[in-house]
């Protein structure tokens, strides 16, 4: 009887683990990445860069928030917010008040699709299954009449007023404080097909010190078109890094047709027989339905710009 039951118990006993570790330790362990791209002008002083991305908040993340906050005494040159900050329809003051003091730093930000509609329960067993058989979500169908809509236009409003950029379908610059000049392209996101490439196409601009392209999703189509017109780096988010990773194999699923290989970190792209660096950051967060982290921390990334070699 024992040796019956030993096994199944033995391994219910360890499912159990895992899933308290995803869900109570791991999702709370943040990391912050460091990353060097050799991306800028010969000569020209580094540029730090710091990303964040698919906050997701809910109320009461109080470590959270805490750990948002601190990210300033990296004294960033400045900011890139690719989006997905929340996951409850009344989480704007929270995720405000966790980018606050990031918000004293030049910055510019673009929308992921949970910036304007809540999520939905769902079994993440099918979530799972549906990735891997190269479904993506919405994937440009238009969300149900029935959705939830976040109340995005107040934290539109409020990062316009600290002087963050935006960049839905739309082109902008950064001026820094030393005279430093960033030229930045960005779309809205294209998980839910908001993205707009012809009104922004044409490549960056040359009087710039360094041209940026930014979007919430890394779906092929628009790496490709940022590639194509010379934008030596994207940076984007949405994968989660995948979420739930096999330790010594990686991730499953990016839940867009980004191959897993590139679900997160910095990795380089290929299109038009050009090149672009790409940084795709894991997240911090969650969506408030699936709170579980399994092999891949939550994290923002601190990007250092060098000189091209």
């Amino acid at each position: 009887m024992r040796a019956r039951y030993g096994i199944p118990l033995g391994i219910t006993a360890v499912g159990a683990a895992g899933v308290a570790y995803a869900a109570c330790f791991e999702v709370r362990s943040f990391r912050l990445r460091r990353v060097e791209v050799p991306v800028l002008p010969p000569g020209m002083r580094p540029l730090r860069v710091l990303q964040v991305s698919d906050i997701h908040m809910v109320r009461g993340q109080n470590k959270k928030r805490r750990w948002l906050q601190s990210l300033a005494a990296l004294r960033p040159d400045f900011v890139i917010n690719t989006g997905d900050n929340l996951s409850d329809p009344e989480g704007v003051p929270e995720c405000l008040d966790s980018l606050g003091p990031l918000m004293e730093f030049p910055g510019a930000y673009v929308f992921g699709s949970n910036d304007y509609y809540g999520p939905k329960r769902r079994n993440p067993a099918r979530y799972l299954v549906e990735r891997t058989r190269g479904a993506h979500g919405l994937n440009g169908n238009p969300p149900a009449a029935k959705a939830i809509h976040n109340p995005w236009t107040e934290l539109r409003d409020a990062f316009d007023s600290a002087g963050w950029v935006g960049l839905n379908n739309a082109r902008g610059r950064l001026k820094l404080p030393d005279g430093v000049e960033v030229a930045l392209t960005g779309l809205d996101d294209p998980h839910i097909k908001r993205d707009r490439y012809t009104q922004v196409a044409g490549g960056p601009s040359d009087d710039a010190d360094l041209a940026l392209a930014v979007v919430h999703a890394p779906y092929l189509r628009v790496l490709d078109a940022f590639t194509a017109d010379r934008y030596p780096l994207i940076l984007a988010g949405h994968t989660h890094g995948g979420q739930l990773c096999v330790p010594f194999y990686g991730a499953l699923v990016t839940n867009c047709d980004l191959d897993t290989d590139r679900v997160k970190g910095l990795s380089t792209h290929r299109a038009a027989g050009r090149q672009s660096y790409l940084h795709v950051s894991a997240g911090c967060g969650t969506n408030r339905y699936t709170p579980v982290r399994f092999a891949c921390p939550p994290e923002a990334t601190l990007l250092t710009l060098t000189p091209r070699h």
